[in-house]
């Protein structure tokens, strides 16, 4: 399939949240990731596991004009920041401050992955967020895997209100996931200062995809042990 959502416009169509078997509740392979990506007409992935960059590594090895290496990241709180154009591990478990310190350290895009979804623990929460917005780049305003679109639009407003670049993405961890959530934009360099100028301009799409895929990601946590 052709890379390109809207030929008349000139836009890409970016999935900026998903997972391999590098995370541990996810078992995709990043070569599948790959290949299922392309199928589903995407002309940019970042790769976003849990507290690792070894995922988003080898998927870029095999595709570096696809893959943006990123890292959805746990904090001391329990609640995740999502960070794109990551260079060196953040470890989970380290205070906000210090999250974000070693982000911006590396020039990171930053962002909040699905912040007030209250069915999530590893939401940050509205009070969190805001007490960093003034440190991040953006908010993740769509994010597939919610089960209410009321958090997503609650994030929409926020973002909204504070000036904050948007986000979004299929929070992918299988295969039939992949694309059911993106942003229609520019196509940039690859490159964080790029990167910042196409969200300035990006329009987040997609659909929820229900219940399903937690239980499937119950499943492969269990399965690894």
């Amino acid at each position: 399939m052709a890379r390109m959502v809207d030929p008349a416009r000139g836009l890409w169509r970016v999935d900026l949240h998903m997972h391999t078997w590098a995370s541990p509740d996810s078992r995709t392979d990043p070569a599948a990731l790959v290949e299922r990506a392309r199928a589903a007409g995407l002309n940019r992935i970042a790769v976003t596991d849990h507290n690792t960059i070894e995922g988003a590594l080898a998927a870029q090895r095999l595709a570096p004009d696809l893959v943006i290496v990123g890292e959805e990241i746990a904090t001391e709180t329990g609640g995740e920041l999502i960070a794109y154009f990551v260079s060196e591990l953040v470890p989970r478990g380290l205070s906000l401050a210090e999250t974000l310190r070693r982000l911006h350290a590396q020039g990171a895009v930053i962002s909040v992955s699905h912040p007030v979804d209250r069915l999530r623990g590893s939401a940050l929460g509205e009070a969190l967020t805001l007490s960093v917005i003034d440190q991040v780049d953006a908010l993740e305003t769509f994010n597939a895997r919610c089960l209410f679109a009321a958090y997503n639009r609650r994030a929409a407003e926020l973002a909204a209100r504070h000036g904050k670049l948007t986000t979004a993405g299929s929070d992918a961890h299988t295969l039939a996931e992949v694309g059911a959530g993106y942003v229609s934009l520019p196509p940039f360099r690859d490159t964080p200062e790029g990167f910042r100028a196409s969200l300035a301009r990006a329009k987040p799409g997609g659909r929820l995809t229900g219940p399903l895929p937690h239980f499937a990601s119950t499943f492969a946590k269990l399965a690894k042990g």
